[in-house]
């Protein structure tokens, strides 16, 4: 079934009732299977065909909604690039996806149209602001929903790769129905036709995942357009949400925030928590300020949606009597299997660290046109996370560091070897190792350890904006450290666990 038939079935249920909201934008689950058909049927017009790349690079708008929808119905391969992502980036992932279409907005026109125009393809780039209109005249109200197999790519989801290359997980027609059935099924709830998800995070990362069951159900989706503590609290009291979805830097800001105290909270019932680790104390500052209404999660993009939950009980439990329980990331969700295995694939006993691997109908099986990764990543019908951790007695996993140096700051995943690969061409460089370290505000923050060459005499302050000449703000380090020399292994490599070591020597887990 295409996933764009799941709108359609809502607005024969409930053609009137509120479906989507962004601003002072309103619209009704009729209106809204309208303007997708439109939008669907423009791009058939234009030539686009069922299967070619379509994608969105744009902050979060009703918009954004509009073409996700309208993409599946048209059975396109959508690609939601990250609106951080600097032009070479972008450039990259039009050029690897061969996308036919860039939708984008004003404030990012000028880098959507320069890397396009560096790209190699044929890339039609639409500007919401001011062209999407035109294109919506082109199309026809007439339901569109293109056939689909399971097996075809939905969704390509770029994050950065172990060698610092943008890679991307082929999630298909399947993968996203699968995680939608998940939603549906949730053991700490679902939603329903009286659910308000506020969506307050970038609908290209976790915080777009459930817009799709939420639509099926005939809830109602708001979109936050930017990210405001302050605008997170009134959106929540004034449109009266029931849930929402936060990466720890979002709940740090939030609990931050005076408004908190003085903003009417009670109409919510699920605050979840998840894109990166979140300390316990955090955890329960949450709940004193929310009440029981906190879950945490796990997931990552190779599973297309979140592999375990903690519920809203267990972190009550985890704030009296089992404190352990909030170091934890929860229990298999549904239909997924999780295991930790040894280093030939075998499970070790509950307590014993190993890697972390899942399967289910909603992990991918590949990489885009990554065959040699895929082959390490996705072996027997289990995805291997990097992740290490441990499963206790009673079925909750623990994560307790990283297998891969993957860095994740403020929910963005970073890793080391693309910022060390910028640093080393600054002529001052000698050595670099670029470690996470421990940051109350962004959970990790970038650092660069450096040993500079004989004479220089170069700062920190020219090695973090020369990085971020040439990466996403996200990545560029925010601390650099000088020193003499780096610990090297027996490899004769350097040693990065030794170097990120103290950084995290006081801390109750390696991840924070």
């Amino acid at each position: 079934m295409n996933l764009g038939s799941y709108l359609s079935r809502s607005s024969m249920f409930w053609p009137d009732r509120e479906a989507l909201v962004c601003g002072e934008r309103r619209w009704t689950y009729r209106q809204l299977e309208a303007v997708t058909n439109r939008l669907a049927s423009a791009l058939l017009a234009r030539g686009v065909a069922p299967g070619q790349a379509v994608a969105t690079f744009a902050g979060n708008s009703d918009q954004v909604v509009v073409t996700e929808m309208a993409l599946y119905k048209g059975a396109f391969l959508r690609v939601p690039i990250n609106a951080r992502l600097a032009t070479e980036e972008i450039e990259h992932i039009l050029t690897d996806a061969a996308v036919r279409v860039l939708f984008t907005d004003a404030p990012r026109a000028e880098p959507a149209r320069a890397a396009a125009g560096r790209s190699a393809t044929d890339c039609l780039v639409i500007d919401c602001d001011r062209d999407l209109a035109d294109l919506l005249a082109e199309g026809s109200d007439e339901p569109v929903a293109i056939d689909v197999d399971e097996h075809d790519p939905a969704v390509l989801n770029f994050t950065s790769g172990s060698t610092g290359k943008l890679k991307a997980a082929v999630q298909t027609q399947g993968n996203r129905l699968a995680n939608m059935r998940k939603l549906l099924m949730n053991p700490d709830g679902a939603p329903s036709t009286e659910e308000r998800y506020l969506a307050a995070g970038p609908i290209t990362h976790a915080t777009g995942m459930g817009i799709l069951a939420a639509l099926s159900r005939g809830a109602t989706v708001v979109v936050l357009p930017q990210w405001d503590a302050g605008e997170f609290l009134r959106t929540i009291e004034a449109e009266r949400i029931t849930s929402t979805f936060l990466v720890p830097i979002m709940l740090n800001m939030v609990l931050a925030d005076a408004a908190i105290t003085a903003t009417d909270l009670s109409s919510l019932e699920r605050l979840a928590v998840g894109g990166a680790p979140v300390s316990p104390q955090r955890l329960r500052q949450a709940v004193e300020a929310f009440g029981p209404v906190i879950m945490q999660g796990y997931g990552l993009g190779e599973t297309t949606s979140g592999v375990t939950v903690l519920t809203r009980q267990d972190v009550l439990t985890g704030t009296t009597t089992d404190p352990e329980l909030l170091l934890s990331c929860g229990r298999a969700m549904f239909d997924t299997e999780v295991r930790v295995v040894d280093g030939e694939g075998r499970p070790v006993p509950a307590g014993v660290h190993g890697e972390v691997v899942v399967r289910g109908p909603d992990c991918v099986r590949e990489y885009w046109n990554e065959p040699e990764l895929s082959a390490e990543t996705f072996r027997d019908g289990w995805v291997h996370t990097g992740d290490v951790g441990y499963l206790r007695e009673d079925g909750y996993l623990f994560i307790v560091d990283r297998k891969k140096d993957m860095i994740i700051s403020g929910g963005f995943n970073v890793y080391s070897s693309e910022v060390e690969a910028v640093l080393y061409e600054h002529p001052d460089v000698a050595e670099a190792c670029v470690v996470g370290v421990p940051d109350e505000k962004w959970g990790e923050a970038v650092k660069a350890v450096v040993i500079p060459r004989p004479g220089a005499e170069v700062s920190a302050e020219a090695l973090i904006d020369f990085c971020g000449e040439r990466l996403s703000r996200v990545k560029k380090p925010k601390s650099v450290e000088f020193v003499a020399d780096l610990p090297i292994n027996r490899n004769g490599k350097i040693d990065r666990r030794a170097v990120r070591e103290p950084y995290w020597s006081d801390t109750a887990r390696n991840v924070h």
